[in-house]
This record gives C-alpha cells, structure tokens and sequence, in this order.
C-alpha cells in the first residue's frame, strides 16, 4: 500500500486564537473550514501543497465551545484534543502536534499496523458541510483518542464514500486557494524511531524521514514571512 502526507494539524485553545496565530507566523489569514459535530471540533484551513506533497493543507483546529455535548460522554476525540497535559500546552499557544496520511487502502492500512502490534483504532466514516457540498471521509481514531507516538504516527485518512469513484473530488485542497504558503519537509526524531520506521514502512508512507532522538515533528514552511519551521517538541 501507499500513503502520503494529507494535513498537518495545529491544534489551538480556540479557533480565534489558531486565526491569529496564523496570521503572526505565517503571514496569511486561514480559509474557511468546518463544524465536526461527531467530535464537537471546529476548523480553518491553509493550502500548502506542492509537488512533493500535492494533497498538503494545514489544519487549525479546536473544541468548538458551540457544539453540544458528545452523544456518549466516555468518548473522547481525536488527535489526543481531551488529554490535560495536551490541552496545558496550547493554552500558552497554537501547536503542532499531528499529521494525518492519506491512503486508498485504510483497511489495509490497520492491518499492517495490527501486525507491528500497534492499534490505530476503528476506521471512522465522518462528514462536515463545506461549500462544495458534504465532504465525507473515514479516519482512524482509537477510542481513547491518543495520537500514539507522541503525535508522530499519522492517522490514515481515506477521502469520499466506500467505493467511490472519484473519492478526491471534494478533497479540500481543490477548494482552498493558494495561500503563498507551502510544506517543503517534515521530519521525526523519536526515542523508538525503529519501530516508528516500520510503521511508515508497513503503510508506504513517503515524503516523512524518522531519526533517533527526542520526540518531535519539525515542519519547515515557506511563507510570505520567509523560511518558517514548526515543532511538535513532544506535546
């Protein structure tokens, strides 16, 4: 199978903060993004792709104050966004702290993991609004709603309905413009980089370099401010 770099995700306290922290650092003024009422998130969106990486958006998001409760009040949402320590460090402010990959074989995708003894979680099939129409897709998310190696091993995401014919048709890099914005590389220091490179190799994933050392996701951008790199620092 393969996978490829989808979106990065920056979470924040709130999506006014997230805005204004895009604005500082990167020189641009997020794009519209959505409601996820499955999770009780809300979210804007930069295009960054490029050749290298030609799906690539940037993910802002946060709890939505608005949204109602979660329908079960012992499930906990994606991207690790209910964990204290988590939710301390985005506080201070705006954080990388996730990518997700795209595949066309999910399924595939947690098998492969499955053998490495590490558990994606449930392939979820979520949807939200977008101008183009719903956009529906099926993601991983363990039921604890941890990230898993510190934020270093992707969610796999698979665009569309099952079976679709043309699952990439409301993919929001066709909608968002280009922002000046784009992803040059991510890299990954982890103190387990051995089993963290078997994983990207058991789900193909491309585009990604892995190392040795402290756990951290560094994203370098380039921006109308220039050269930008981002850091998950282990959060």
């Amino acid at each position: 199978m393969k996978s490829q770099i989808d979106h990065l995700v920056i979470l924040a306290q709130t999506l006014d903060q997230g805005v204004a922290w895009c604005e500082a650092t990167l020189g641009v003024s997020p794009g519209p993004g959505g409601e996820h009422p499955q999770f009780g998130t809300h979210n804007r969106l930069i295009k960054i792709a490029t050749p290298k990486f030609p799906l690539a958006y940037l993910e802002i998001i946060a709890i939505n104050p608005e949204a109602k409760s979660l329908g079960d009040t012992r499930a906990k949402r994606w991207f690790d966004m209910d964990d204290a320590a988590l939710q301390a460090a985005v506080a201070v402010a705006p954080q990388l702290v996730h990518f997700v990959a795209q595949t066309d074989e999910l399924q595939a995708g947690r098998t492969a993991l499955k053998a490495l003894g590490i558990d994606r979680g449930p392939a979820l099939q979520t949807s939200r609004h977008s101008r183009k129409g719903l956009l529906q897709w099926q993601i991983t998310v363990r039921d604890d709603g941890q990230r898993l190696f510190d934020g270093a091993l992707p969610s796999l995401i698979q665009w569309g309905k099952p079976a679709e014919a043309e699952p990439l048709r409301l993919h929001p890099r066709n909608s968002l413009p280009r922002s000046g914005v784009t992803l040059q590389s991510v890299a990954v220091t982890h103190p387990t980089a051995a089993k963290l490179q078997a994983a990207y190799e058991a789900i193909g994933l491309s585009g990604v370099t892995v190392a040795d050392g402290p756990a951290n996701i560094t994203v370098t951008l380039n921006t109308p401010k220039g050269p930008v790199t981002l850091k998950s620092q282990g959060v």
